[in-house]
């Protein structure tokens, strides 16, 4: 080959690789905040219709194709067509409110009108909403970009005796973006290996309890489980009427602040939020203070102690980080003096019979059953569906009985009253504590379908069956696998637990972006 050639041919091969760089680097996302990507609006470096469309093939690149995640169930296909219409209002002076132009990813038991809500099932694949739940309705009143839906454990993991957080009939399993062998942790598993895999800027979860905190730690986010009744759930496919809540998962703090305050407000399809009406805040940020830690007394939950003990080492030096930071630390060996496990369960069932029948209810001609008995007549008659679980928990709830029963009356009485005030209030007050610290979860776990999840360790039920806020942060890793600290307290005491979040995060800085261990390129 003459040299000119070689040289041209050479050219070729450089403007070529040029061409096919993602959109995505060239417009460093890579980690990008909500603040850097208003900038970035704001001194036309990028624009919305750019950094939806990078997105989106970052999510055929990563998630589709790569590694697999498989953390997106559903694209949305007017992403787009709504990023080009909220550049022009920009354009044209408009800016809707501090996500603007903000890509988010929706858990598939999230009300989106014109997307099917299934909950990862089957028989939901074209279970269409008649209207948008109302934090989606508020997400796009402040400016966000819904890119999907996200895959999630079916049911968001309500279905089986045992099961593999992450896995739905519909949606098939989601895998962990550290390694993809690796588990994804709880129902809101592909809201938060997206979040963590940079596919989205931020992702809604929900919990019941610890679905939202165990796949933030396992992926390393943040993860805000609020208050019951600060977010509505309005438009969400329910377990617990007592201890749902909707919640934004995000890589920093700050970005998990901001969409927070975009959800909040009273809503009368959702009777819990009457109770939030001045105890919530339309603006979190003002809560964010890096010296949040100095002077603040905080209780050390020990209980989630010596299971492992490389996350007992991790979460020791983080206590001591907390006293050089001006932290008094009281540690708290049990929360209640009352097993409440068992009551929160009974609880779940009962409310997930009549709230899914609710549900199912409101979709009217587009439902696919009329009740949770034919859903179950449906679900054990699917080859898929029952593939690897046995869908337990849909059987034993659709033979509880109604709100009436007294069983279920004196299981709430006993939840409530022990986890709150004989159980957190009970501790804080004694202690006179601002907040509670535990280590979130333990580093995930190996994908198993034959034997189900192996959490280890876990601190999420005191705050979960309460009804209480927690927000988990990243606190540190073991070979390359996150683990995060919990923050938890009374209700409504989201400011504060924000301001010792934020705090920590910032003398730590721990984050880093995942590298898609065991994925062979």
């Amino acid at each position: 080959m003459r040299t000119s050639t070689f040289i041209l041919a050479l050219i070729i091969l450089i403007v070529s690789a040029c061409e096919q760089q993602p959109a995505y680097e060239e417009l460093g996302l890579e980690e990008i905040t909500i603040t850097e990507l208003q900038e970035g609006y704001a001194n036309g470096h990028f624009t919305i219709e750019e950094v939806t469309k990078a997105y989106l093939q970052r999510i055929e690149d990563i998630d589709q194709n790569g590694p697999e995640l498989n953390s997106i169930i559903k694209i949305n296909p007017q992403a787009v067509e709504t990023a080009r219409a909220l550049d022009q209002e920009l354009e044209e002076g408009n800016k809707r409110g501090p996500l603007h132009g903000i890509a988010v990813v929706l858990k598939d038991n999230v009300d989106m009108k014109g997307m099917a809500t299934t909950a990862g099932a089957r028989i939901m694949e074209d279970a269409l909403p008649p209207d948008d739940a109302f934090i989606t309705q508020k997400l796009q009143e402040a400016g966000a970009v819904v890119l999907g839906k996200a895959n999630l454990s079916e049911w968001a993991n309500f279905h089986s005796s045992f099961s593999s957080s992450g896995w739905s009939g519909l949606g098939g399993q989601t895998r962990n973006p550290y390694d993809i062998t690796r588990n994804p942790c709880g129902s809101s598993a592909g809201s938060g290996a997206a979040v963590s895999a940079n596919l989205t800027v931020f992702a809604i979860g929900t919990e019941t309890n610890g679905s939202i905190t165990c796949p933030s730690t396992a992926n390393g986010i943040v993860g805000i489980k609020p208050t019951v009744g600060l977010l509505s759930r309005d438009g969400i496919i329910p377990i617990s009427f007592t201890q749902d809540t909707p919640g934004p998962m995000a890589r920093t703090v700050t970005d998990a602040a901001i969409a927070l305050g975009t959800m909040v407000g009273v809503d009368t399809n959702d009777v819990k939020t009457a109770a939030s009406e001045g105890n919530f805040n339309t603006d979190y940020t003002q809560f964010l203070n890096k010296d949040g830690i100095k002077g603040k007394r905080i209780g050390f939950y020990t209980g989630p102690l010596g299971n492992h003990h490389r996350v007992d080492s991790l979460t020791q030096q983080t206590i001591r980080l907390l006293e050089d930071k001006g932290a008094t630390i009281v540690e708290i060996d049990d929360i209640s003096e009352e097993n409440v496990g068992g009551d929160s369960f009974q609880v779940l069932l009962y409310e997930f019979k009549d709230g899914l029948n609710k549900y199912l209810a409101s979709l009217g001609e587009n439902a696919p059953v009329d009740s949770l008995a034919q859903l179950v007549d449906s679900t054990l008659a699917d080859s898929v569906e029952m593939q690897y679980f046995d869908h337990d928990l849909l059987i034993t709830a659709s033979k509880k009985g109604n709100l009436e029963s007294q069983e279920y009356k004196e299981a709430l009485e006993r939840m409530k009253r022990y986890t709150r005030a004989e159980g957190i209030d009970r501790v804080m007050d004694e202690n006179n504590l601002d907040a509670i610290v535990s280590p979130t979860g333990g580093p995930a776990w190996k994908t198993d379908l034959t034997n189900g999840d192996n959490f280890g360790l876990s601190s999420s039920s005191p705050a979960a069956r309460a009804g209480y806020p927690n927000i988990t942060v990243p606190m540190g890793y073991i070979d390359g696998l996150p683990v995060g600290l919990s923050f938890f307290g009374r209700a409504w005491s989201e400011p504060e637990l924000i301001e010792i979040a934020y705090a920590f995060e910032q003398a730590t800085n721990v984050r880093k972006a995942p590298e898609f261990r065991g994925w062979e390129k």
